[in-house]
């Protein structure tokens, strides 16, 4: 008979892929206006191997200065994870929420990092509920299975 013991363990975060574009430099740098930012996050998460999974978070940062780009940074950090006898129900919560929860903060860190060395302020990305953005998505999931609009609730 097999070991059932539940297994989840990290076995190595890193960065998958790392864009810094600038396309309207040097001109734009000379610009006074603020620029306007607008930040784009996803998540994926996908089967290596039996029991190996590699969970991703992207964010896609565009800043802009009237109707021109002045930097776009796009990172996408990763983590391969063990996860091994949990029950099937409990999975989809482990690579939606808790593996997110533990490779963004490595994300936030490369974001901000390169902005700097790009020569702009440091862009700090905020704090992602993923547990809120789970429920989301699988009531949004609910309500499209059951023909219906999704009901949209507030979480804090």
């Amino acid at each position: 008979m097999a070991d059932a013991t539940p297994v989840f363990q990290i076995q190595r975060m890193y960065l998958k892929d790392l864009s810094l574009e600038q396309p309207n430099s040097p001109q734009i740098l000379l610009e006074q206006q603020q620029p306007a930012v607008e930040i784009n996050l996803a998540m994926a998460a996908e089967v290596v191997a039996d029991g190996i999974f590699e969970v991703t978070v992207t964010a896609t940062v565009t800043t802009k200065v009237a109707d021109k780009t002045l930097f776009l940074v796009e990172a996408k950090q990763a983590g391969i994870f063990e996860i091994r006898n949990i029950p099937e129900d409990q999975m989809q919560g482990i690579l939606s929420i808790v593996c997110p929860q533990m490779v963004y903060p490595y994300l936030r860190a490369i974001v901000s990092d390169v902005c700097t060395r790009a020569g702009f302020p440091p862009i700090l990305l905020n704090e992602v509920n993923f547990q809120a953005m789970f429920e989301a998505r699988m009531q949004a999931e609910a309500a499209q299975a059951n023909g219906g609009s999704p009901i949209i609730t507030s979480a804090n």
